[in-house]
């Protein structure tokens, strides 16, 4: 864990000034601004979709259809001015459908191979119903989300930058699903649930929607404006006492044996830190809070946290865990008040 925390806090660039924190919160308010006209009542998980793009992640989203995910990536390509593409998941989905493929061209009479770059080309890739297609197909993610490349016959092609895999799925229906690895699981830095609307927002929706319109979302800030904020997020400080927390906090997801199978890893570690420096940015703060870490370890966690048997079983969440972990784990680097085995959660 020492080692885990001193790759958290290690320090090696300059960090933002306060002129610098005001003009990115500006910034991040109109996009947050935006999103919120074109999803109403969604104002929570906008603000973690965001967090989650300025710190350069991969989102999960889960939730029931026709509650506006794909418009809300539609949006987000709106407003930041990125090329933007959707996928939708299938069981005879092939990896080139994805990907793209070498196809037979003649050119200046010389019939040769030409890579055509599929869908996964672009700065957002809404993978609808992503646990619908095949596992060798999922897994023609994981060198793209992971090293934002793609390797076709033996070819590596370098995706777009900023590139960003919002992948969806639904709760209730596991017929003719494969549910996601381990291994792609942890390459997404958050996993989302999609709440519903309750009847104040379905209202609104009814008086200012109409079925086939899509709202109309202005551009707020450009490519290049994102980048540097993304570059921004990054040079937000770290303090040393934050990461014990973000370390220990990982490393008791491995403490409940009998209730915990396999713990979080190091990435989630590091997507903490990450993504607390970035809901600071938004916050337009200099350095990253145990609140930033509290707020958003549910996120991060629960789709790294796989649990065991006998507590799904017994009808117990990561969440849940998750909080217990919150409720146990101290801010300041003193031992555990007690083991988290058997904890009711």
């Amino acid at each position: 864990m020492p080692i885990l925390q001193a790759m958290l806090s290690e320090a090696t660039t300059t960090h933002p000034n306060t002129s610098e924190l005001e003009a990115a919160a500006a910034q991040l308010k109109k996009l947050r601004d935006a999103l919120e006209n074109v999803l109403f009542g969604q104002e929570a998980l906008i603000e973690l979709v965001i967090t989650g793009l300025v710190a350069r992640g991969h989102l999960l989203l889960e939730g029931l259809p026709g509650l506006g995910k794909t418009e809300l990536v539609k949006g987000l390509s709106k407003a930041l001015a990125l090329v933007s593409k959707r996928v939708q998941f299938t069981p005879d989905l092939l990896p080139g459908d994805i990907t793209g493929n070498p196809l037979l061209q003649e050119i200046d009479g010389v019939r040769r191979f030409v890579f055509q770059p599929g869908p996964l080309f672009a700065n957002i890739v809404l993978a609808d119903e992503i646990n619908r297609a095949s596992p060798k197909t999922q897994s023609a993610l994981l060198e793209a989300m992971q090293e934002r490349r793609a390797t076709v016959m033996g070819e590596t092609h370098p995706l777009p930058d900023p590139f960003f895999v919002l992948a969806t799925q639904n709760p209730i229906e596991l017929e003719g699903t494969y549910p996601l690895p381990e291994a792609q699981l942890d390459r997404f830095l958050f996993k989302l649930d999609v709440p519903r609307a309750n009847a104040a927002t379905l209202q609104r929706i009814v008086l200012q929607r109409e079925i086939g319109i899509e709202p109309q979302v202005a551009c707020v800030m450009e490519h290049a404006q994102f980048s540097e904020l993304t570059a921004l997020a990054r040079r937000i400080f770290m303090p040393e006492i934050v990461a014990g927390y973000i370390a220990r906090l990982v490393d008791a997801t491995h403490g409940a044996p009998g209730l915990v199978r396999f713990g979080a890893s190091p990435r989630a570690a590091l997507a903490l830190a990450s993504a607390s420096k970035a809901r600071a940015l938004l916050g337009g703060r200099i350095n990253a809070s145990f609140e930033d870490v509290r707020a958003l370890a549910p996120a991060v966690l629960r789709h790294r946290i796989v649990l065991d048997y006998t507590a799904k079983l017994e009808g117990r969440t990561p969440d849940a865990f998750i909080t217990t972990l919150l409720e146990t784990v101290p801010t300041n680097p003193r031992d555990l008040p007690g083991t988290l085995q058997g904890a009711k959660i």
